[in-house]
């Protein structure tokens, strides 16, 4: 039969959705176990969830015209209001689930340009750092905003060199270089005199041993919050899909990061990174003992031992209904970690969030 209504779990998680094909007894037994049986098709019914992939798309979405605005000189007055809405969009995300705002960066790539997508996931990592290192409210709306504006002196290039597989060329590399600078003198061109957010973008690439650009500046001469920018940017560009450098998972970026703690990084903040986003993030691709593959679904009592949802079976069909795994159990001890693109090798179906994380996932 064809089940004739959405299957929510307890905790919101969709199960099946309305039209699938039910062949076993078994299966309706286990979702009469677990599931909540709701038609949330009839939208007249009861209004549209909260969403956090949805707030985040809408950060995508509304970014793009006034960073282009900014970098062509051309900012509306309002500027800063509708930049400190897409920043409360970021915000209500990582509120209403830092599981969700997690994982979008490493499900939800391909939902806008590269620009919009690397500076929204970039806010949403900086603002999890912030809240963790117990910055006043101001401030981690000062770094938010400066995730969001990062990158605007490099705008016009961003998305080339982005698609690019060569290495830059000279005036590509000087145009680099320079863009924090540039960045800081659009925003303030557009009205923009918050010392704190220019503070960010320009220091946003400066390293602890003095190597990074464009000043030079050690240790203790580079704002804290532009430190916690400059690793949430370096995370979120190392597990993004780019032309140029092949994609990173997430626990090998944080583990390239903490490797990076020796020179160019605030060791104390890498660490502080790691534990917010644990030794496998939220959103990792995972394969068990048992053989199964699944994704990190949420943090367990410990670091090493998360919730993981199966969406492949030991013989590497996709499942039906997706399996809840507790990786402290000796058959569902993580072996290793995938890639995206590993998984999409084993022929597994493009993830939808919203089976793993709920209505809080909804597009």
């Amino acid at each position: 039969m064809l089940i004739p209504w959405n299957v929510y779990g307890e905790n919101g998680v969709l199960l099946v959705r309305k039209g699938h094909m039910i062949s076993s007894a078994n299966q309706i037994a286990y979702l009469i176990e677990r599931g909540c049986f709701e038609d949330h098709d009839d939208r007249s019914a009861s209004p549209e969830p909260p969403s956090a992939l949805r707030k985040l798309n809408a950060a995508c979405v509304e970014l793009p015209p006034l960073l282009d605005a900014v970098a062509r000189r051309a900012a509306p007055p309002d500027l800063r209001r509708r930049l400190e809405d897409i920043a409360t969009l970021v915000h209500d995300a990582v509120h209403l689930s830092a599981d969700v705002a997690t994982a979008a960066v490493l499900h939800n790539q391909r939902q806008a340009t590269y620009a919009a997508r690397h500076s929204v996931n970039t806010a949403v990592v900086s603002v999890i750092l912030a809240k963790a290192r117990q910055r006043s409210r101001a401030d981690i709306l000062s770094i938010t905003l400066a995730a969001l504006t990062m990158n605007v002196g490099m705008l016009a290039q961003h998305q080339r060199w982005h698609d690019s597989g060569a290495a830059l060329a000279a005036a590509d590399r000087a145009g680099m270089l320079s863009h924090p600078e540039l960045g800081v003198d659009l925003l303030r061109a557009a009205g923009i005199h918050d010392e704190a957010w220019l503070g960010c973008v320009l220091h946003h690439h400066e390293n602890e041993d003095g190597t990074g650009y464009p000043l030079g500046k050690v240790g203790a001469q580079i704002p804290l919050p532009a430190k916690l920018l400059a690793l949430a940017d370096r995370y979120c560009a190392r597990v993004s899909e780019r032309g140029y450098r092949p994609t990173m998972t997430a626990n090998a970026a944080l583990r390239d990061i903490l490797l990076e703690t020796r020179t160019t990084l605030d060791s104390n903040l890498a660490s502080l990174m790691i534990r917010e986003l644990g030794i496998y993030p939220i959103g990792s691709y995972v394969r068990m003992i048992n053989g199964e593959v699944g994704v990190v679904s949420r943090r367990g009592l410990q670091s090493t031992t998360p919730h993981v949802e199966s969406v492949l079976g030991p013989r590497g069909a996709p499942l039906d209904v997706f399996l809840q795994r507790d990786t402290r159990n000796e058959l569902h001890t993580i072996r290793e970690v995938l890639s995206n693109a590993q998984v999409a090798a084993l022929a597994a179906p493009p993830l939808r969030m919203e089976q793993v994380w709920g209505r809080a996932a909804a597009v």
